[in-house]
């Protein structure tokens, strides 16, 4: 790993607003593609994830999501519930950057995808009870979008098909069909 990325995974934990903000977005994009260094921060992103620090869960989740394509020993398959338990994270936008994130997770592979599309499953039935329960299951059904764009898998269209006739509440069944619309 060079020191420039080095420096900021460092900078994540910044108490400095300006640092940790730039560390996340060099982050993200370096991470946008397949790196060599995932193993070497893989476990210290994994501790992230509980860190007292609400912008620091969210940053190491948004990255180890996208770190899923550079895993080729597949440890997000021991990892992944730790991730998916920032979805419920006591922080709501805490929640929602790894939810809208943790899709990418389907691109490790098929069985992180299986294992992804069983975790979005059991999250959208759990959340009808949170408070947030349409922009939670609105994520899932844009990320379930977003891997089916990057994947062509039919079984992630058949999930979000079958979720969005889950919905009781006809507003919301139409909102989240307007997601798959040009499928449809």
């Amino acid at each position: 790993m060079d020191t420039t990325t080095q420096t900021y995974l460092n900078h994540i934990g910044s108490k400095d607003g300006i640092l940790q903000n730039e560390a996340y977005m060099a982050l993200m994009s370096a991470t946008e593609k397949h790196v060599d260094w995932a193993y070497d921060v893989w476990g210290d992103l994994i501790e992230g994830l509980t860190n007292k620090d609400n912008k620091v869960r969210s940053i190491t989740s948004q990255i180890l999501c996208n770190l899923a394509r550079s895993d080729p020993d597949g440890r997000m398959m021991n990892d992944f519930d730790a991730l998916l338990n920032v979805t419920r994270d006591e922080r709501f936008v805490t929640a929602r950057h790894c939810l809208q994130a943790i899709w990418k997770v389907g691109l490790g592979g098929e069985e992180q995808r299986q294992q992804l599309l069983a975790g979005l499953t059991q999250r959208y039935d759990e959340c009808i009870a949170e408070k947030n329960t349409t922009l939670i299951r609105f994520d899932i059904i844009q990320g379930l979008r977003n891997l089916y764009d990057q994947t062509q898998d039919e079984n992630v269209h058949k999930l979000a098909q079958t979720l969005i006739e889950r919905e009781t509440d006809a507003k919301y069944q139409k909102k989240y069909a307007k997601v798959w619309k040009d499928l449809a």
